[in-house]
Order: structure tokens, then C-alpha cells, then sequence
């Protein structure tokens, strides 16, 4: 099995669907805007200069998923997705998951946000195989607004991933890894094939400084690709 496995936001999409949902939920009126808006922000970015306290910010977005009902969270999700997600979408993002599909490679996203945001996503994209930060569920399926087990966050990213390959015998023989983000270089750095995403500026020049291929999926001057 040969893994080609994608960080979602600013790669497989042309944004951060976290930092969305919140300004999200500011228009909606469903937080406190002003408040909300600000800690969002912040911590959005803490998330770009590489000191997020990944806990502190899942259960600041997870908190506004405690004790809904879930037809009522269900709704606004979908809003989101129309609303949201559908203008960041990236046709060549999708082209690149398809040509690993065609390939016979087993896809997966990894991805620091949380699996409310994030499953429907994957789903749309065809990835079968997601790893997400998990959102806590109590025993009648509501949201507890906590984070369950680690985060796939920077190294908790390669600790999931570890555990998914034991649990299902396999390896990273081969594998590829796509993501825009320096806070993705430890798992970068365990792959057979690299490829930086439009990076942010750290993650070029790592890029350059180990000759991993760098590919945009938002414009024509490709300087790389799955090849």
C-alpha cells in the first residue's frame, strides 16, 4: 500500500476551515462577535508562527459545539459548507486526489481540525481516510466541547499516524505527504516523497534547503507536482 496522505487547510483547500468557522459563526450572530472574534483570531496567529497551544484553541472552537442538539449543528455545518467551504474549493486540489486515486494509492487527510469541520470535507473530496482532532461525545452522541485523545497537531500528527499504520500492518514505504504549514515538517520529514503546498515562508525554505518538490494548486507556476 502506497499512502498519499494530505494536510487539508491552505493545501487541499484555499484556506483554514477553523479560523472560517469562527468568522463563520461571528456573521451567523452565534457567538459573542466582538469577544469571539478577537481569540480567533489570535489564536489563528499563534497557528502561524508555530506556538498554537492546540488544546487551548480545539476547545475554544470545540466549546461552541457543547450540548447542541445535532440536527441543529448538522444545519449549520451545511450552511457552513455552502456558504464557506464552496468558495475556497480548488479544482486542481481535487485533480491531485484523483490522479493518486487513479494511481491505486489509499488516501488520507490529516489534519489539525477537528472531525466535525473536517469529515464532511474528506468526504467530499473522496478521501476515505481521515485523521482529524477528535471531538469529545458523551454518551447520547453531544458534543462535550472537550478534545478526545491527541490532537494531530506538529508531532501529534506523526503519533497518530503511527498508530493508524499499526493498526492496519502497514508502512510509509513510498508514501507522499502534501501540506502548506512549517508546523508539518515533523511529519514532512517522515515521508518518502514531500511536497510542500504553496507554503508559507518557513516551509519554502526548508523545502528549498532539502530539494522536496514545491507545487501550487492555485495557479499555473507549478514548481513541482506528483510525479
Amino acid at each position: 500500500m502506497t499512502l498519499a496522505i494530505f494536510d487539508l487547510d491552505n493545501t487541499l483547500i484555499a484556506g483554514d476551515s477553523d479560523h472560517q468557522w469562527g468568522d463563520f459563526l461571528v456573521r451567523r450572530g452565534e457567538v459573542d462577535g466582538e469577544r469571539y472574534q478577537a481569540a480567533n483570531d489570535r489564536f489563528y496567529q499563534d497557528y502561524l508562527d508555530g506556538s498554537l497551544d492546540i488544546f487551548a484553541y480545539q476547545e475554544f472552537v470545540l466549546s461552541e459545539l457543547k450540548g447542541r442538539p445535532l440536527d441543529e449543528l448538522d444545519a449549520l455545518r451545511q450552511a457552513f459548507l455552502k456558504e464557506v467551504i464552496d468558495a475556497l474549493w480548488l479544482p486542481r486540489a481535487e485533480a491531485l486526489v484523483a490522479e493518486h486515486r487513479a494511481r491505486g494509492d489509499t488516501l488520507m487527510i490529516i489534519t489539525a481540525t477537528n472531525d466535525f469541520i473536517t469529515a464532511p470535507i474528506a468526504e467530499r473530496l473522496g478521501v476515505p481516510h481521515l485523521i482529524a482532532t477528535r471531538a469529545e461525545r458523551d454518551g447520547d452522541g453531544l458534543y462535550t466541547g472537550r478534545v478526545a485523545g491527541v490532537p494531530s497537531y506538529r508531532e501529534g500528527k506523526v503519533e497518530r499516524l503511527a498508530h493508524w499504520l499499526g493498526d492496519h500492518g502497514e508502512s510509509l514505504a513510498g508514501s507522499w505527504f502534501y501540506s502548506d504549514s512549517h508546523n508539518d515538517l515533523p511529519l514532512l520529514g517522515k515521508v518518502d516523497n514531500p511536497v510542500a503546498v504553496d507554503p508559507d515562508p518557513t516551509l519554502a525554505r526548508a523545502a528549498r534547503e532539502r530539494g522536496w518538490p514545491i507545487l501550487s494548486l492555485r495557479d499555473q507556476a507549478d514548481a513541482g507536482a506528483a510525479s
